[in-house]
C-alpha cells in the first residue's frame, strides 16, 4: 500500500479565487527540469471521501470539492502553507475501501 497526502478546497476557491493553474505549472516544469516522474493529481469530487474512514472529513468540506493528492507529503504540506484555507490529511491506497485513490465522483458533461 502505498500513502497519499491530500489537500482538500472548494472548487471555487482552489480553481477559481486562487492562482493555482499557475502553480501547477510550475511545479509540472520543476519536475520536468529535475527529471522527476509527476507525483501529484487534481481530482474533482474524490471518491476516497466517501469511504467510512473519511465520514470526519467530508462533513467539513463544502459539496463541491477538489483535491489534489500526491505521494510526496512534503508538497501537500507546502500548499496547505501556501493556501491557507485548504483541509490536509493523508490515507493508504489500494485498500478495501479505496482501491482507487484518484478516483472522481465527477459525470462528464
Amino acid at each position: 500500500m502505498q500513502t497519499y497526502s491530500y489537500i482538500l478546497a472548494s472548487q471555487r476557491f482552489l480553481l477559481e479565487e486562487e492562482p493555482f493553474a499557475e502553480v501547477l505549472k510550475e511545479r509540472t516544469r520543476y519536475y520536468k527540469e529535475h527529471e522527476k516522474e509527476i507525483d501529484f493529481w487534481l481530482v474533482k469530487q474524490p471518491a476516497f471521501l466517501e469511504t467510512p474512514e473519511m465520514a470526519a472529513v467530508k462533513a467539513k468540506c463544502p459539496p463541491s470539492c477538489v483535491a489534489v493528492i500526491s505521494t510526496d507529503p512534503k508538497f501537500t504540506t507546502w500548499l496547505k502553507l501556501r493556501l491557507e484555507y485548504v483541509l490536509k490529511g493523508e490515507f493508504q491506497a489500494p485498500s478495501a475501501t479505496i482501491p482507487d485513490p484518484l478516483a472522481s465522483l465527477e459525470t462528464a458533461v
